[in-house]
């Protein structure tokens, strides 16, 4: 594999070659002991005899001197949620004493991983070993040189099975067989119980560490012998570090021949050729999808196709025609698009024409057994545990950059909210919004409403009492500097800085500029105005924009639940603050903030300011809106000549979730503005995700090309070739925002294939990211076979980004079921849950009675009278009919997949509506690999329970003709069996898994 052209983004996207999201903990010993991944699990130093001293080779580093008391500690959480585990590390061996440790990781004497020094020849060695309850594997290598640094690495690789060292970048022994789960061998849930030690071993009676230690890691993955030599070589300056890509094949996934048609292909005779207009400028918009003819009477789905990907609108600058090649993976029909490119007219763009309704007014529930559904469970799970949370452990990082003082019982959150983070703060918005969600929602319980009321209002109250100190003297008669603009380096620092440690973080309030509210000083937003980049010491930054959107938006929630005008005034000061700063710079450097990877990622900043505009009718908002336009993906170049505007694919290889919000923000800046292109871009980039960068479960991240988890695939239609990440697929708070992309498209143009994309990732993503018995939620979600889903932050105490935006997504699972136009002459039924809908401006109940997805029947009953039309989904998979009833009177209806079913009449009280739309199975292939591909059934995708790591796709073989022959099973329970494989609902599925199957057909 050749490495591809993409956009290369500055900061810490990368190191060596692999992506940040595998690495776990970093520890340089540069001088202190602190984690620079960014994940701040910083380690401790027992005992006095350490100290750190200068080192020609590589600076500072940390000396042991082998006495008994002095050792590192790891925090228990650096070996969480591992599927496999990689342990990497310079050492300069002072002794040829056999049996000092050079760490030992697990829960004790019989459940942990060791590497210690050992006799071999004439010198010294390293044996690692694994012991288990029952079993033991060890690998021994060769000699090491004493007094001279070597690069130590140890691979566990759980679907290989095999356990692997290094000495300087070369592999030199490995033991295969390993049966080990990590699971067992560290405590997922009580992390305390993992004793992580360097230098020093779990058992008694082993000698301690006497050497140099320099750059210690621990990674999520297997390394490969490439990526070890790669780190290896860079440390020392051998080769040149990579940057964005990678230049080798992945080697754990099978490769299949590019000519050798695979499933439903096979049987393809033909596809039509297609005709295609556009206007100029614009590139054509060419289907995804065409039908094809098959043979042997197969009745195959639509063909995917996969069109070149221009980076630019250069075939479309002049009227004219052209012809476009497409390509059909394992096939050697290509397809052929006309093209013809017209004078450019005005394109007809839609206007909002739906409403929805607030979380108030839908309330779930049961279903036709009286069980609880997937929405009821998951939402108590979340609502249960926000109750119960202090809100001045939210508020704690915001004390502390105000040098305020704690109240009594107050604790800091951890993760990516802890005292060192630069990111700290970002849960307290996240928490915002929840708390709003959950108060508007419960509805169905006054008491629980009450406690979030006053939650809310203790938050605001304290949020817009710091704000209201900001610019202000702290004493009568004292300096102060009220102009954001103005804002100097801390007293007694020539620059500004990142430093955030207790004795380190700067307090100054009043020289920070009127209303300036976050939980960490101004410098981060200044320093981000002088080039500052991604990183964590001190000199680097952490999205200090993605932080501030979290909080303003949260405040803007709370503002129109609950009617708070300090959360709305508070937002309105840091707003006028973030303008007066903003709007002093030029274009060329907002282009290369907003471009600068995670470092100006701003979350949905431009939807914050275009959201806030149309509360205050402020013009000033709307104008920092577009300031945060992110012009090279929005329009291209500072021309403005191509780029979403003009349907060109400007976000491939990208970090994901750093953009979909800023495409939001151009939805939302459209609503404010009319300016059509804002509508354009969304619109294209929606289609763009969904067809040619979406895994099965909804989620469109998990780059191995470029090699960042979190990112685009570097190219369009390559999930196989460029996806399917060792480290995950699918970051949540990335389905997350697709979800409310998708909403707030369809309330502008009611495109059923919107709603569709919303079931399938709300069922097979959102809904399946929770743990089975509390709120902790994934990260990533792997999708390689054989693989497990990883949980975390059960009890609401240390938030990633997807922790963060979990507590929003399951208080607020309802909120999507219905909508009503404008003019309150329609009701649309997105989603078949049971529920009950007041639609106050009609006085009517819709009360939905179900068992979806366990039942393909529901049952609206309409409490109330009046004529309008009920707009019911027919959902896209529902091939095999539609069928309806009213009052128990079959209906003769048009019902197409894929649309929404109009039914008007003038409805009476009492009135039922019976919809009955069959479920069957189908395949969902990846579009450059059709033979890797899902199993749904109706909405639910089904997944292979496994009971082992896979180092190979699970293969199954299934009927041409009618795949359900092959497939036994409880279609009531959602349980199947294939080949003595049972599969089940994604959503119901907590050991390991097979998303993708390799199919073959008979």
């Amino acid at each position: 594999m050749s490495a591809n052209h993409v956009f290369a983004q500055g900061g810490d996207q990368i190191l060596d070659g692999i992506g940040e999201t595998d690495l776990n903990a970093r520890y340089i010993f540069r001088g202190d002991l602190n984690d620079w991944s960014r994940n701040n699990l910083h380690s401790r130093i027992q005992g006095s005899d350490f100290r750190f001293e200068k080192d020609n080779v590589f600076g500072d580093v940390l000396s042991l001197s082998g006495d008994q008391e002095v050792f590192i500690t790891i925090p228990g959480e650096s070996v969480t949620g591992l599927e496999s585990l990689s342990i990497t590390g310079w050492i300069y061996l002072r002794s040829s004493e056999v049996g000092q440790v050079l760490f030992d990781f697990g829960q004790n004497s019989q459940l942990h991983l060791q590497a210690e020094t050992v006799k071999e020849n004439d010198g010294i060695g390293y044996m690692v070993q694994i012991q288990t309850e029952k079993d033991k594997f060890v690998v021994q290598t060769p000699a090491l040189e004493l007094n001279k640094w070597n690069h130590l690495a140890v691979v566990i690789n759980i679907p290989t099975r095999t356990l692997s060292s290094y000495i300087n970048g070369m592999l030199v022994g490995q033991t295969r067989n390993v049966s080990v789960n990590l699971q067992h061998l560290f405590d997922n849930r009580t992390v305390s119980n993992n004793k992580l030690y360097i230098g020093k071993s779990i058992a008694p009676n082993h000698k301690n560490l006497n050497a140099k230690l320099h750059d210690f890691r621990i990674y999520r993955i297997p390394l490969n012998n490439g990526q070890v030599a790669r780190i290896h070589a860079n440390a020392l300056n051998l080769d040149q570090p990579v940057v964005r890509v990678r230049d080798e094949a992945d080697p754990s996934l099978p490769k299949y021949s590019e000519n050798t048609p695979q499933l439903y292909n096979a049987y393809l005779i033909s596809v039509p050729d297609i005709k295609v207009e556009t206007a100029v400028g614009h590139l054509p918009s060419l289907p995804a999808y065409v039908q094809g003819v098959y043979s042997d009477g197969i009745e195959g789905p639509s063909v995917r196709v996969i069109w070149p990907a221009p980076e630019d609108n250069k075939q479309v600058l002049a009227p004219g025609t052209y012809t476009v090649k497409g390509r059909i993976a394992g096939s050697h029909i290509q397809p052929t698009a006309f093209v013809t490119v017209s004078e450019a007219k005005k394109i007809t763009i839609p206007n909002q024409t739906l409403g929805d309704f607030g979380l108030n007014r839908v309330i779930l529930k049961t279903d036709l057994e009286n069980n609880d559904t997937k929405f009821i469970e998951n939402r108590d799970k979340f609502v249960t545990v926000l109750a119960k949370t202090n809100p001045d452990n939210f508020l704690y990082m915001f004390r502390n950059a105000f040098g305020q003082a704690q109240p009594k019982g107050a604790e800091p959150l951890g993760v990516w909210d802890s005292q060192l983070t630069k990111l700290r703060g970002h849960a307290t918005g996240h928490y915002l919004t929840a708390l709003a969600q959950a108060y508007e929602s419960a509805s169905y319980d006054p008491s629980l409403q009450a406690t979030f009321l006053q939650k809310i209002d203790y938050m605001v109250n304290t949020l817009y009492e710091l704000a209201q100190m900001s610019g202000h003297p702290s004493v009568a008669g004292g300096d102060f500097v009220s102009d954001p603009t103005a804002v100097p380096p801390a007293p007694g620092k020539l620059g500004y800085d990142s430093d955030l440690s207790e004795d380190g973080i700067r307090t100054d309030y009043w020289n920070w500029g009127l209303g300036y509210i976050s939980a960490y000083p101004p410098d981060q937003f200044i320093m981000l105005e002088h080039g500052a980049t991604y990183g964590t010491d001190n000199t680097r930054i952490w999205a200090p924009y993605y932080t501030l959107d979290k909080i303003l938006a949260g405040l803007m929630d709370i503002y129109e639940v609950c009617g708070n005008e300090m959360a709305l005034e508070t937002a309105k000061g840091m707003s006028d603050w973030v303008y007066a700063r903003l709007s002093k710079l030029p274009t060329e450097t907002l282009i290369s903030m907003w471009n600068r990877y995670i470092a100006g990622e701003y979350g949905g900043m431009n939807d914050a300011m275009a959201r806030l505009y149309r509360l205050t009718n402020n013009p000033t908002y709307l104008e920092t809106a577009k300031i945060f336009d992110n012009i090279r993906m929005f329009f291209g170049d500072s021309n403005r000549s191509h780029g979403l505007a003009k349907n060109v694919d400007m976000f491939r290889g990208l970090h994901s979730n750093t953009h979909i919000p800023q495409i939001l923000g151009a939805l939302e800046v459209y609503r404010s503005s009319g300016a059509p292109e804002y509508f354009h871009i969304a619109n294209n980039f929606w289609r763009m995700a969904t067809n040619d960068y979406m895994y099965n479960i909804g989620g469109v991240a998990g780059a191995s090309n470029p090699a960042n988890a979190e990112c685009f695939t570097a190219q369009p239609a390559t999930l196989y070739e460029n996806g399917f990440s060792a480290g995950g697929q699918n970051e949540t708070c990335a389905t997350y925002n697709m979800l409310k992309l998708t909403r707030e498209l369809f309330l502008f143009d009611q495109r059923p294939e919107l709603m569709d994309y919303y079931e399938q990732a709300l069922y097979n993503h959102i809904l399946a990211s929770v743990a089975e018995d509390s709120p902790a939620n994934t990260y990533h979600v792997p999708l390689r076979p054989g693989s497990i889903k990883q949980f975390g932050n059960p009890h609401m105490k240390g938030f990633t980004c997807c922790n963060g935006t979990a507590i929003e997504s399951n208080t607020k699972l309802h909120n999507s079921i219905y909508f009503r136009s404008t003019d309150n002459q329609a009701l649309y039924v997105n989603l078949y849950v049971p529920s009950t809908l007041e639609w106050t401006e009609r006085n009517i109940t819709i009360t939905q009675e179900t068992s979806y997805p366990n039942d393909d029947h529901t049952r609206l009953t309409i409490e109330g009278k009046g004529k309008f039309d009920l707009r019911v989904r027919v959902p896209h998979w529902a091939s095999k009919g539609f069928y309806v009833k009213i009052n128990g009177k079959s209906q003769k209806v048009k019902a197409v997949p894929g649309t929404y079913l109009t039914l008007r009449r003038n409805w009476k009280n009492g009135d039922t509506v019976d919809l009955h739309m069959p479920f069957h199975f189908y395949l969902k292939p990846v579009m450059d690999q059709q033979n890797i591909a899902s199993l749904f059934y109706g909405p639910v995708l089904l997944a292979a329970q496994e009971s082992t790591p896979l180092n190979e796709w699970r293969k199954v073989s299934l009927d041409a003709n009618d795949i359900s022959k092959s497939i036994t099973g409880d279609p009531k329970k959602l349980e199947f069996t294939i080949e003595g494989v049972k599969f089940k609902p994604f959503y119901d599925t907590y050991g390991r898994h097979s998303v993708y199957l390799d199919v073959t057909l008979k």
